[in-house]
């Protein structure tokens, strides 16, 4: 259908700045937002845009559309090794981060096309996340901008090593990412190759996501982030929408099968055939310092990690998962795509970035077979 000149004028201001809001566009087209509110219904029903979240249709299914939390790192290290309740120097970085969008950039980065939704409040932090994250090539469109809650932050401390000594999450804008507002940005799920969750959806928003994929045949994963997150993912095994592959880490794992899971190739078949059960076909298993095991139905693999001089483990996990991904759209056996993984990995914790600016699959490739796998 022929679209109006005010229907293109709304169509070109919505290309050049998808993020912008319906009050911007409105002061922008010299309009209402009840009227900007019209036109994108216009042109919603002649298919010039996919949803009111202003996605726009894409060409090809070999993209990815990741759904999980974006947010701010304030990342501290002490220049010394810490001491517990009392003041350390140290140095302090600010940088855009968060579980979801950190894995939209290391797959952009590795050439995969790929769409971020997720919430971010409409502040100085989220103008500096969308703005940072869309320089790295990705589609942020479907990027909620909350009036109520302020931009999620990520607050990590960090010994003289680079290890983690604790961290704190503000995530609340999350829970504005409701099952109404997916809805309107099911376009870009069912566009999708994979669709890959994280632990920071609520569990009506995580359950409707799993069943709109399933709804059109897309692969699923869910990254459960944290222990207490994991529990996000119970309503959705409950009512049947269980996810391709699950990232959990061994803690995350005993409480998702409700028992301690010891660190052993049996201890960790046992739990991940309790996962296999209830219809989740890969379970694989973080190990830290001892590698990953990969469980399917019938197998079990386990992976040793690749030595590397660590700088900050922060954001390995979030490149093994891209990586992981990445290396399954090109037709890569889950074994191989998860020793690329671990590559990936020792490259990344080897630099100061939480995501590595110069991650190739290249780089990865060659990182692998000069650690002797």
């Amino acid at each position: 259908m022929k679209l109006t000149p005010r229907e293109l004028e709304l169509l070109n201001l919505i290309r050049e700045a998808p993020a912008s809001a319906p009050e911007e566009l409105a002061r922008r087209l010299g309009t209402s937002r009840a009227a900007v509110n019209v036109h994108v219904s216009s042109l919603i029903r002649k298919g010039a845009l996919l949803g009111r979240g202003y996605l726009l249709p894409t060409k090809s299914r070999r993209h990815v559309t990741v759904v999980g939390g974006a947010n701010v790192d304030f990342k501290s290290r002490t220049l010394a090794p810490a001491l517990p309740a009392t003041s350390n120097p140290g140095t302090t970085r600010q940088a855009v981060g968060g579980v979801g969008r950190n894995v939209t950039e290391n797959l952009a980065r590795l050439g995969v096309a790929v769409n971020l939704i997720s919430a971010v409040g409409r502040d100085a932090l989220g103008d500096f996340l969308l703005s940072e994250t869309e320089k790295t090539g990705v589609d942020v469109r479907g990027v909620l901008r909350s009036v109520t809650h302020p931009t999620g932050t990520y607050t990590a401390i960090l010994d003289a090593t680079g290890e983690l000594l604790v961290a704190v999450a503000a995530m609340q804008v999350m829970d504005e990412l409701t099952p109404a507002a997916l809805q309107e940005r099911r376009a870009a799920l069912s566009g999708a190759q994979w669709v890959i969750t994280d632990g920071n959806l609520t569990p009506a928003t995580l359950t409707h996501v799993l069943k709109l994929a399933a709804q059109v045949n897309v692969k699923t994963v869910f990254e459960p982030v944290s222990v207490p997150k994991v529990a996000h993912l119970f309503s959705a095994l409950d009512a049947g929408f269980a996810p391709d592959v699950i990232t959990p880490n061994l803690a995350e794992l005993s409480a998702l099968t409700g028992r301690d899971v010891p660190d052993t190739e049996q201890g960790i078949r046992s739990a991940a055939l309790t996962l296999h059960a209830r219809g989740i076909p890969l379970v694989w298993v973080r190990r830290g310092a001892r590698g990953s095991a990969l469980s399917g139905p019938d197998t079990l693999h386990t992976f040793p990690a690749l030595p590397a001089q660590v700088v900050d483990v922060t954001g390995a996990g979030d490149a093994m998962l891209a990586t992981f991904v990445a290396a399954l759209m090109e037709e890569q056996l889950p074994e191989q795509a998860a020793r690329l993984a671990h590559a990936a990995a020792a490259l990344t914790i080897e630099s100061e970035h939480t995501v590595r600016p110069d991650l190739t699959l290249q780089s990865i490739s060659e990182r692998l077979t000069a650690g002797g796998e």
